[in-house]
């Protein structure tokens, strides 16, 4: 069964170390090209993002490196990777292509120059998360104790995602930060969230954020990191299946999808390692889930998401 991935870490581990030639099959990148296609990963979300120890001057630029590797590393060295630049692109893949798309984890490296962020649209940023874990000019993230939220200048980032329709990402903001988004957002989604009911960390969402995410027509995609899976860390695909049921039982069976953060975890979940071991996941689901309901977590939930939002006019078969 086909997959669509929301969020993955492969470019940061492509900047580190020797940048040529790892993508293909590099035993150290879990969502290389080979990994993908054993997985049957049909899009895979690429996530930009910079280190916060990173001194503030180099950030765009490191920004536009990375960017750089997913032009040359991602794209032209590998001939069925397809750049996702528009939404419609999703439902024109061939059976022989995996659609490969930007996103931004976190706006620290734009200051507080909006045209940087519009330069980063161009280049094909489809989805925003307004922080990482720390504050930035934008808002509070989730490790910040302050807990506040969006600041004039990350509503206007907000309101310049919903004018280039683009997806505006909660997953890693404040609490509070998570409800000014709500109140502006066209597009809300959670890349890689988990229920913090039955992991109560401060990465994952609370029932109350969760239902609101459904009731405005949003998605949230599970992430596979173990420890916001469960408290010791030592978690299993049953375990991760968990907080798909949760998520079920919130009103949210036709909303929910993957967010891996593969390349980005350095603990993994037992038999989900890496891309190539998706199926593993789609098989258990399959014992406690009907076929269409798997279908929707692993591909369709996210396409219903951009039509419901009218990002794409028709239905598209591109993954079965």
């Amino acid at each position: 069964m086909k997959v669509i991935d929301l969020h993955c870490d492969a470019l940061l581990k492509l900047s580190q170390g020797n940048k040529t030639g790892r993508f293909k099959n590099d035993p150290e990148i879990d969502t290389n090209q080979e990994r993908l296609n054993q997985g049957q990963v049909k899009v895979q979300c690429f996530a930009i993002f910079i280190e916060p120890t990173t001194h503030s001057a180099q950030m765009y630029s490191t920004v536009l490196e990375q960017v750089n590797l997913f032009y040359e590393e991602v794209l032209n060295k590998q001939a069925n990777m397809k750049h996702i630049k528009t939404w419609e692109d999703l439902i024109h893949l061939r059976r022989d292509q995996i659609g490969a798309m930007l996103t931004l984890e976190g706006v620290d490296a734009i200051g507080n120059d909006i045209e940087k962020l519009k330069t980063l649209y161009h280049l094909g940023v489809k989805s925003v998360g307004l922080t990482w874990n720390q504050a930035n000019l934008a808002a509070d993230g989730a490790g910040e104790p302050r807990g506040a939220g969006l600041t004039v200048f990350g509503k206007e980032i907000v309101q310049l995602n919903n004018q280039y329709k683009v997806l505006t990402d909660v997953s890693h903001l404040s609490e509070q930060g998570f409800w000014d988004v709500m109140d502006l957002a066209y597009y809300p989604i959670a890349s890689h969230s988990n229920a913090r009911a039955l992991c109560d960390h401060q990465r994952n969402l609370t029932d109350l954020q969760a239902k609101e995410m459904f009731a405005k027509g949003g998605n949230v995609h599970i992430v596979f990191y173990p420890e916001f899976i469960k408290k010791d860390g030592n978690a299993s695909i049953p375990d991760l299946i968990k907080h798909i049921d949760h998520f079920c039982s919130l009103g949210g069976v036709h909303q929910i999808g993957f967010g891996s953060d593969f390349d980005g975890i350095g603990r993994y979940v037992s038999n989900l390692e890496n891309a190539a071991k998706y199926q593993n996941l789609i098989e258990e689901l399959l014992k406690h889930y009907s076929e269409d309901q798997v279908k929707g977590f692993a591909y369709n939930n996210f396409l219903q998401y951009l039509k419901r939002h009218q990002l794409i006019e028709t239905e598209s078969e591109m993954c079965e």
